[in-house]
């Protein structure tokens, strides 16, 4: 893993990547199918044991894992110029859309989308159950003895909590689970380093501005959540409704309905936040620097691998920052059902919670069909939200 030869050239991977952004709807597993048909059945770029070992090695890292394996792949397969051609490919079709719906949905849009942005927003807290729930089985299974499982369990307790509670200081809250396991495994390395940066980076974020206090809120999103997806939401929801005010919650809503049936990961939500907070130059802000860290440590770290899952330290650490941050997942439901302020959303949320967790729809059919429901029955003449 170490040695990158060309495999193809830049174009190559521009026009490969460029189009799994484009249809990469469905988060995560869609983005690793993809790929897996690209770069293994189609092209054969890499073997199936290289590319099972770089989805187990970005499961490892913070941030969001499918653009990190985005990345990985593209550098495999032309090195440092095509990881950056690659990721910026993969990450670019759903930031545009993205950022133009947040331009709609944060101006002066009309009742009817205002109607199913409303209708979508009521929806968010059941993907987020369905998202933190499918977490939970292969979570468990990764913890095999009584012991480490009551401590999974209390992560997990501890994150769910976390997440309605805590808001901004969520990721301490990871870190520390992380810090705990490592010393319930008796692993002789600690992670002191990263758990004293946290203050200073808070520091830096407190002050400076908006452009700095939304600096801050993307680098926690990029950087220091572990388990990616729906674990980021709290962090968000709490800086950019809570403590600075951006948006309304009802935006907020809106906001995470869009990064879910827009292509590509979650973490565009990010971008939301940035346009809400400094126009477009800090939507495109926002995104740049929630997406920077995967791209050093694919160019930093891409080649040691094999040494990143065999690191005990690493592996202890995630043992308790993983619960805590499924936790935070299914956590994040209960401030955005809270974010609700008309009965009819409460009744779409019920039907959405029947559509995602017992007859298994994906996130973007369920949050079309609430689009739909909030479009009707608003002009049904049910109240918009305030």
């Amino acid at each position: 893993m170490t040695v990158t030869t060309p495999r193809a050239g830049l174009g190559t991977v521009l026009a490969q990547w460029g189009r799994i952004g484009c249809i990469g709807f469905g988060g995560p597993p869609a983005h690793i199918a993809l790929l897996r048909k690209l770069c293994v059945d189609d092209r054969r770029w890499l073997d199936a044991r290289e590319f099972e070992d770089a989805v187990a090695a970005c499961n490892l890292l913070p941030g969001p894992s499918s653009t990190q394996l985005a990345i990985y792949c593209a550098w495999r397969v032309r090195g440092r110029a095509g990881a950056l051609a690659g990721g910026a490919a993969f990450i670019l079709p759903g930031l545009v859309a993205i950022l133009a719906l947040a331009a709609l949905f944060l101006g002066d849009p009309p009742t009817w989308l205002r109607a199913a942005g409303a209708g979508a927003g009521a929806a968010v807290a059941a993907i987020a159950l369905q998202a933190g729930w499918s977490l939970v089985p292969p979570g468990w299974l990764r913890a095999p003895q009584q012991s480490s499982r009551l401590r999974w369990s209390a992560y997990l307790l501890l994150g769910a909590v976390a997440a309605g509670t805590i808001g901004p200081w969520l990721v301490v809250l990871l870190v520390a689970c992380g810090v705990a396991e490592v010393l319930a495994q008796r692993v002789p390395s600690g992670p002191s380093r990263r758990a004293t940066a946290l203050p200073m980076l808070a520091a830096a974020g407190a002050g400076g501005g908006v452009l700095a206090a939304l600096a801050w809120t993307a680098l926690k999103v990029g950087a220091l959540s572990y388990g990616g997806g729906f674990v980021i939401i709290p962090l968000m929801q709490a800086d950019a409704v809570g403590q600075h005010h951006w948006m309304t919650a009802a935006e907020f809503l809106n906001a995470v309905a869009l990064g879910q049936i827009t292509p590509g990961p979650v973490v565009h939500t990010v971008a939301v936040v940035g346009y809400a907070a400094a126009g477009l130059g800090g939507g495109l802000l926002a995104a740049a620097v929630a997406f920077s860290p995967s791209f050093a440590f694919i160019l930093l770290g891409a080649d040691r691998f094999d040494r990143l899952r065999g690191n005990r330290y690493v592996r202890a650490f995630l043992d308790g920052a993983g619960p805590a941050a499924i936790g935070a997942i299914l956590g994040s439901a209960a401030p955005l059902a809270r974010a609700l302020t008309e009965p009819w959303q409460y009744a779409i949320l019920t039907g959405a919670a029947l559509l995602t967790l017992a007859l298994r729809r994906g996130p973007v059919l369920t949050l079309l069909a609430a689009a739909t429901a909030g479009v009707a029955i608003v002009l049904a003449g049910g109240s918009l939200p305030h």
